[in-house]
């Protein structure tokens, strides 16, 4: 069954809203990216107006901007916090504002890789 974004049946007292419209394609949702500590795969994605998205599914390189202000492309080695979901440091699932280990230290996502295909991040002290 598909994802709908569009108005929930339930109001916030928990009765049943009767619906005056079935669900349209423009509420339609997708599952999430869940982009997870790996080898580099991309899927592409089909958007409105034809475009394309690229989901990340999984990457172990991260672009990150250090203290002085350069980029360097570095190896990940382990996902130390994510403040999305706690289970995601388990499953080793990077979101934007994960917490990374890299070999120039912790840094943080700033890039959500489930929409832009690519993971960027800043040196966290």
């Amino acid at each position: 069954m598909a994802i709908c974004q569009g108005k929930s049946t339930r109001s916030p007292s928990g009765a049943r809203r009767v619906a005056n419209r079935g669900k349209r394609k423009s509420e339609l949702g997708r599952e999430s990216a869940e982009t997870r500590l790996g080898e580099k795969r991309l899927r592409k994605i089909r958007t409105r107006g034809g475009n394309e998205k690229h989901r990340l599914a999984g990457d172990n390189k991260i672009n990150v901007i250090d203290t002085d202000g350069k980029a360097h492309t570095v190896e990940i080695y382990n996902v130390i916090e994510n403040s999305a979901n706690p289970n995601y440091v388990r499953r080793n699932i990077i979101t934007k504002g994960a917490i990374v280990e890299t070999e120039l230290g912790h840094a943080k996502v700033t890039s959500r890789p489930g929409q832009d295909g690519v993971i960027n991040g800043v040196i966290v002290e």
